[in-house]
C-alpha cells in the first residue's frame, strides 16, 4: 500500500544505520526496550541520539526518515542487526555462544578485518517453539515517530539470516527453523503496522546472494527464499508500505565479495517479492545493473543507491544527479526513489561524513527534480543564508 512514496517525485531516504555519537555509551543489550527506557541514563542517551539523527535528516532534506538503527548495540561489524531478534524472541535460551562457523556461507581468513566480524558473532540457541517475545518494534518506532512529522521507516533483518546464525536444539531442519522465525516476524510486523508505521523495510533477503553464489541446493535456494520473504510480509501491504532492501553487505563498511556482484541472476525472482518498493545497490557498482533492473522489475517502485556506504569520499551533487539521470533512462520517474546503497554503519565512518553524504543525496536529487519540473526539497544544509562565512 503506497503511502510514504505516493505523491513525491524521486522520494529520498537512507537505508537505515547511522554512525553513533561518541557520547552515546549506553547499550540496550539483552534488555527489553521498554525495560531499558525506565532507566534515566539509557532513556536520555537513546532519545538524544534519536533527536540528532532525525534533525540531521531534516536539515539535509530527506523525505522519509530512519531512526538510525539507534536501538542496536555498539559492537563489532554491526552484529546486533542480526542478534537483536534471537536475544528478544521466545524459544531461545538467551545464552551467548559462538555462532556456527561460516553461517550463511560467510567466512574470512584470520588476519582480515571481517574475521573479527565472524569471531564476534555470539548467538543464543533455540530450545523451544519460537515466538515474537519482546521484540517491541512498534514501541521503538513510536519513540522515533513522535519526534517528527516526516514518515519514519522501520527496518529489520530477514528471518533466514537469524536462522543461519544460531544453533538449534528444537526444530528438525533448517527450513522448519526459518519458517518458524518467519511466522513470528510476521506477527510482530503486523503489530508494528497496526501502530501506524508508514514504511516497513525487510533487509537483505538472501535471494540475490544465493543466486550470486550459484547456490542450487534442494533445501536452501533463491526460490525458497522468495517464499520466506512473502510469508514474512504476509498481509502487510494492506496496512503499510513494504520495502525489500537488497545489497551486498557492509559490516565495518567492507565489501563482502572480492569482485563487484551483479543482480542479474536474481532479478526474475526478485520481481516476485510481495513488496511495494525494492532497493538496489547502484552507485558502488557504477550503475552496471540499471538497465537490467529497469527491464525486469516491472511493477514495484525501484530505489537506487546514489551514495556509497563503503567510502569516506563525500559524493558531489552533480555526480548524484548524473547517476539519477542514467537511472531515468531505464526506470520511469514515477517509479524511482533515491537512497544510499546500504546503511552508513555504526562504526565505519564519522557522523560528519554521513551527514554530508545525506546532504549530497538530496542536493543531487533536487537538481534532477528541477529538470523534471517537480518540487524540490528544502535542504537547509545547502542554504546560503545560513553559512557561517561569507
Amino acid at each position: 500500500m503506497l503511502g510514504a512514496t505516493a505523491n513525491t517525485i524521486l522520494p529520498t531516504t537512507i537505508t537505515g544505520s547511522l554512525p553513533r555519537p561518541s557520547w552515546y555509551t549506553e547499550n540496550l543489550g539483552q534488555r527489553s526496550f521498554l525495560a531499558a527506557m525506565v532507566e534515566t541514563r539509557f532513556r536520555e542517551q537513546y532519545e538524544d541520539a534519536l533527536a540528532v539523527y532525525l534533525t540531521q535528516q531534516d536539515v539535509a532534506g530527506l523525505d522519509i526518515f530512519s531512526d538510525g538503527d539507534v536501538r542496536f548495540t555498539q559492537d563489532i561489524g554491526g552484529q546486533s542487526w542480526t542478534s537483536y531478534p534471537p536475544f528478544h524472541m521466545e524459544g531461545f535460551d538467551g545464552t551467548p555462544r559462538r555462532a556456527p562457523a561460516g553461517g550463511g556461507g560467510i567466512a574470512f581468513p584470520r588476519g582480515h578485518i571481517l574475521h573479527d566480524y565472524i569471531e564476534a558473532r555470539m548467538m543464543p540457541t533455540i530450545v523451544g517453539p519460537i515466538g515474537r517475545g519482546n521484540l517491541q518494534y512498534a514501541e521503538m518506532w513510536k519513540a522515533a515517530q513522535r519526534m517528527t512529522h516526516k514518515p519514519v521507516k522501520f527496518g529489520t533483518v530477514t528471518p533466514e539470516l537469524v536462522a543461519f546464525a544460531v544453533q538449534d536444539n528444537y526444530y528438525k531442519d533448517i527450513r522448519e527453523r526459518i519458517w518458524a522465525i518467519s511466522d513470528a516476524f510476521n506477527e510482530e510486523l503486523h503489530a508494528l503496522a497496526d501502530a501506524g508505521c508508514p514504511v516497513i523495510q525487510m533487509e537483505e533477503p538472501q535471494v540475490h546472494l544465493l543466486a550470486a553464489r550459484g547456490v542450487v541446493d534442494d533445501v536452501i535456494n533463491p526460490e525458497y527464499m522468495l517464499k520466506v520473504f512473502n510469508n514474512t510480509v504476509r498481509g502487510l501491504r494492506d496496512k503499510t508500505e513494504v520495502w525489500c532492501h537488497t545489497c551486498w553487505g557492509n559490516p565495518s563498511q567492507q565489501r563482502m565479495f572480492a569482485e563487484i556482484q551483479t543482480y542479474k541472476p536474481a532479478l526474475e525472482i526478485l520481481n516476485r517479492v510481495d513488496a511495494d518498493v525494492i532497493t538496489f545497490e547502484s552507485v558502488s557498482s557504477g550503475g552496471m545493473d540499471l538497465a537490467a533492473i529497469g527491464e525486469h522489475i516491472t511493477d514495484m517502485k525501484i530505489t537506487i543507491g546514489v551514495i556509497d556506504h563503503h567510502s569516506l569520499q563525500v559524493e558531489r551533487a552533480d555526480a548524484v544527479a548524473d547517476h539519477i539521470r542514467t537511472a531515468l533512462k531505464h526506470i520511469p520517474a514515477e517509479r524511482l526513489a533515491i537512497s544510499s546503497d546500504c546503511g552508513m554503519g555504526r562504526e565505519g565512518m564519522s557522523r560528519r561524513h554521513a551527514f554530508y553524504k545525506i546532504g549530497a543525496l538530496v542536493q543531487g536529487t533536487n537538481i534532477v527534480r528541477k529538470e523534471l519540473g517537480a518540487p524540490e526539497a528544502v535542504c537547509l544544509l545547502a542554504d546560503p543564508r545560513y553559512t557561517l562565512t561569507m
